[in-house]
């Protein structure tokens, strides 16, 4: 008698190193932000029936995006769907939270914001307002690295000066100098509303995974939103005071999901829905999952009152000015040992892809003063 045999996804391309950029002051070379690539396991893509126009979004000065080299497709190709066994208790149906007749209601229907930080002023109830002057350009020096990426890069050290060679390990920052310099010559006023909780915007679900851009795209778009920027997902995460965190300088596992031990994983994912089908993907995603219910860490917030958006689940945004499939990227990190702060994009995931540690959040307009 054959056996089955099971799916095992090939060993993760290496990723091409970010040269780090600096900077020569008083001090001597400091470290810009935005060095070393994170870690992603993204699953094989399926080809989209139609392409998802890119959202409008305002006009605002671009951010400094750390853009990485595309890691080739692996995934073995997709058996016949077998009948669908129901549904175990386990992960929550993420498929029914991208059907925009699941998501959180607008203004007239929305939980109140009564007691939380920040304001929903000229937005719907369960969004933020994010009203203030954003630094397109800042200077986020690391004045001390994670004993991990320390190693590493003296490992790979190169007599004549810098690192060589391919690695794995985040470059994972413990400690900024403050305050953050704006390197912009002007600020760029920004005005609009954002998701207080990562997709589907609920205090106590867990956030949706296994989604592509393009889905994300139509999900916000079936409920009057749409897909945040760049900048929108910085200044939202990092306020006026550009910071390198949510919650500060200093990187603290305790206050966002982060930090979390990295598991390799062993079989290709299918897309969500159909993943709670198959028991075998499914017990792979319930072994690699470790997000926690949104808003369940209260010091997990960004000055403008928004939660999680650094760690949990890796955020799609839209980056402006590119054409597809080159418009999606993702921000904020996820719970794995990545970088997981503000500004850091990871540029090379296609509108196409997704991954057990990939969702979303929404942003929209703000009405009038």
């Amino acid at each position: 008698m054959s056996r089955r045999r099971r799916r095992i996804a090939p060993p993760a391309a290496p990723r091409r190193r970010r040269r780090a950029l600096c900077r020569r002051c008083a001090g001597g070379l400091v470290l810009l932000c935005g060095l070393a690539a994170a870690i992603l396991g993204c699953d094989r893509r399926e080809p989209a029936a139609t392409d998802a126009a890119a959202p409008a979004a305002p006009a605002s000065a671009g951010a400094a995006a750390d853009a990485e080299p595309a890691p080739p497709d692996g995934a073995a190709a997709e058996p016949p769907d077998a009948a669908a066994p129901p549904d175990a208790a386990g992960l929550p149906d993420a498929a029914a939270a991208l059907d925009g007749a699941t998501a959180s209601p607008s203004a007239d229907g929305g939980v109140s914001d009564a007691g939380l930080p920040g304001s929903s002023a000229g937005c719907p109830d369960d969004m933020v307002l994010v009203d203030g002057d954003y630094c397109p350009l800042v200077e986020q020096i690391c004045l001390k690295h994670h004993k991990e990426y320390e190693k590493d890069q003296a490992r790979r050290a190169s007599p004549y000066g810098g690192v060589e060679g391919s690695t794995s390990v985040s470059e994972r920052c413990l400690e900024y100098r403050q305050p953050t310099a704006c390197l912009s010559k002007k600020r760029a006023p920004m005005r609009y509303c954002v998701d207080r909780y990562e997709w589907p915007n609920r205090k106590g679900e867990l956030p949706a995974l296994l989604v592509s851009w393009r889905e994300a795209v139509k999900a916000c778009e079936g409920v009057g939103k749409r897909l945040c920027t760049e900048d929108e997902f910085n200044f939202a995460c990092e306020g006026e005071e550009m910071l390198p965190y949510t919650y500060g300088f200093v990187r603290d596992a305790t206050k966002c999901n982060i930090d979390r031990p990295f598991r390799q994983r062993e079989l290709s994912l299918y897309r969500y829905e159909r993943c709670m089908r198959h028991p075998e993907c499914k017990a792979e995603l319930e072994r690699l999952d470790q997000r926690v219910p949104a808003g369940s860490m209260p010091a997990c917030v960004s000055p403008f009152g928004v939660y999680d958006l650094n760690g949990n689940i890796n955020e799609w945004v839209v980056r402006p000015g590119r054409k597809s499939p080159d418009r999606s990227g993702l921000k904020g990190g996820w719970w794995g040992p990545m970088r997981g702060r503000c500004r850091p994009t990871v540029g090379f995931h296609k509108e196409e892809d997704y991954g057990y540690e990939q969702g979303f959040r929404c942003c929209k307009d703000a009405a009038p003063r």
